[in-house]
């Protein structure tokens, strides 16, 4: 469903990613560790397009989009969000939705023409925000919620334009201990029966063990290891280089 081949990204001679070659299958759920500084959130960056690759190629359903501005890769349902929450506090929980949902169906964006008297949008939107568990939030708002809620609504965001692929990154940073285990819940089911995939940025390596079918390692820009959860965790090259004596 994605694919990098050689994926690189060049500042000088320093070598921020360094020929990455990464395949995602469909209903895949991929986690991608590494310590800072090895170029995750640089690897997303060259695959939703926000920064030109020096080298190398990014496939989306077998089309390759590697010339594509990042709109034009998101409408193709490639799909992202951010290390730091970014919503419109000033907007109630479902207008945030709405004018998501009406983002990626080209309706018009003017509040004042009243979306919600569009009834498709509205039970997409509606839709959206039961699938993370924010549908009795939908007046609130969204500069109100917890931090929690704000990744959630992040993904409610994300799932409004009907990504097939999406790319997470560190959805679980700021959030409190107690949120985690519901917010992996909603993460768990973004793949489920849909095929849509994920690949997912994260530091807390218990959650990257519940939900990765494979993991991929990242050190200095390159990919060091990408293989099953356990074989990983059992590689003394990734033991050395980024998990140590944490194992």
């Amino acid at each position: 469903m994605l694919t990098t081949r050689g994926l690189t990204w060049r500042i000088g001679e320093v070598s921020i990613v360094d020929s990455v070659y990464l395949d995602l299958a469909p209903g895949e759920f991929l986690g991608v560790i590494g310590p800072n500084g090895a170029g995750k959130t640089s690897l997303f960056n060259l695959i939703t397009g926000l920064r030109r690759a020096t080298e190398g190629r990014v496939t989306l359903d077998g089309r390759d989009v590697s010339d594509l501005p990042p709109y034009r890769r998101a409408r193709l349902g490639l799909g992202r969000t951010f290390q730091a929450s970014s919503v419109f506090g000033s907007l109630s929980v479902r207008e945030n939705v709405r004018l998501a949902v009406q983002a990626h169906r080209g309706g018009s964006l003017k509040l004042w023409r009243r979306a919600a008297a569009d009834r498709e949008v509205a039970a997409a939107a509606d839709a959206a925000l039961d699938r993370v568990g924010l549908a009795h939030r939908g007046t609130a708002l969204a500069g109100t919620l917890a931090h929690g809620e704000k990744r959630k609504l992040e993904i409610a965001l994300l799932l409004a334009g009907e990504p097939r692929v999406m790319l997470l990154d560190e959805p679980m940073a700021g959030v409190s201990a107690e949120d985690v285990p519901e917010l992996v819940q909603v993460i768990r089911s973004l793949t489920g029966d849909s095929g849509r995939a994920v690949l997912m940025v994260e530091h807390h390596m218990d959650v990257i063990l519940e939900l990765a079918d494979r993991i991929a390692v990242m050190h200095h820009g390159a990919l060091l290891a990408c293989d099953t959860p356990e074989t990983v965790m059992a590689n003394p090259t990734v033991q050395e280089a980024y998990l140590g004596e944490s194992l």
